[in-house]
């Protein structure tokens, strides 16, 4: 008894048909294929499956149909080369990473009125605002009564600490540091004095000096005067008199 073997395979290669024996088994299959399909890959690189999953190499066609069919439909896939594992390990990390980078941010949705959450969460915010302003007013008053007790107080400490520093006596006892004051303002005083004598001294002798010559300056002036103030007629009578003389 035949069986119609119906093999999908992948491309380049076409849908296969088969008529083989029913008591023939999977891995002889591999066979025919090659021979109708010379440029398939090698048969490790291929594996033989149903529509229900992998098939075993030794199972026979006969247990693939059931007794109402002989048509058996199989697939022809190629394997593929598996690497060092630690597949699933990266799918787990990768969800691990997507499920914590989930947000809870629904602003942007609306609610069955139509308005956005984000516009229905500012709303009530204002509201809980302007309920508590009674409330951060007071606060505010209250601390900025605090400060300006705490001001007062500093002010009133400080102010009794410079009376009580006021009232109190001072003694120096640095009897170097008093000589030595003193002695600076002794030397202050006489070079002051010595300076004052100096100049005094020096307009003295500058006065002395210019006195006879501020005198005959003036007499001359003076007969200098006299003679432009004379009229022409006594200047000629003078001058006549000297003559005769």
């Amino acid at each position: 008894m035949s069986t119609s073997v119906l093999f999908s395979t992948f491309p380049p290669f076409p849908t296969l048909s088969l008529s083989v024996p029913s008591e023939t088994r999977i891995d002889t299959l591999y066979k025919l294929l090659f021979c109708r399909y010379p440029d398939l890959p090698a048969r490790e690189c291929l594996s033989i499956s149903s529509h229900s999953g992998p098939v075993a190499p030794d199972t026979f066609l006969s247990d693939l149909h059931g007794e109402s069919s002989n048509l058996v439909t199989l697939r022809l896939v190629p394997r593929l080369l598996g690497g060092k594992g630690g597949f699933g390990s990266q799918l787990r990390a990768a969800g691990g990473r997507m499920s914590s980078q989930k947000t809870n941010n629904n602003d942007s949705c609306r609610d069955l009125s139509g308005r956005r959450l984000s516009t229905l969460k500012t709303a009530k915010r204002l509201v809980d605002y302007m309920e508590h302003e009674q409330e951060r007013k007071k606060a505010a008053a209250d601390v900025k009564r605090a400060k300006l007790e705490n001001l007062e107080k500093k002010i009133a400490a400080a102010s009794t600490d410079s009376e009580a520093h006021a009232g109190k006596k001072h003694r120096l006892d640095d009897t170097a540091y008093l000589e030595e004051s003193r002695q600076l303002v002794d030397d202050v005083r006489s070079a002051v004095t010595a300076g004052l004598l100096k100049k005094k001294k020096k307009a003295k002798m500058s006065h002395a000096s210019g006195s006879p010559e501020n005198s005959a300056g003036t007499t001359l002036t003076t007969s200098t005067k006299e003679q432009e103030s004379k009229p022409a007629g006594a200047a000629v009578s003078s001058i006549s008199v000297a003559a005769s003389a």
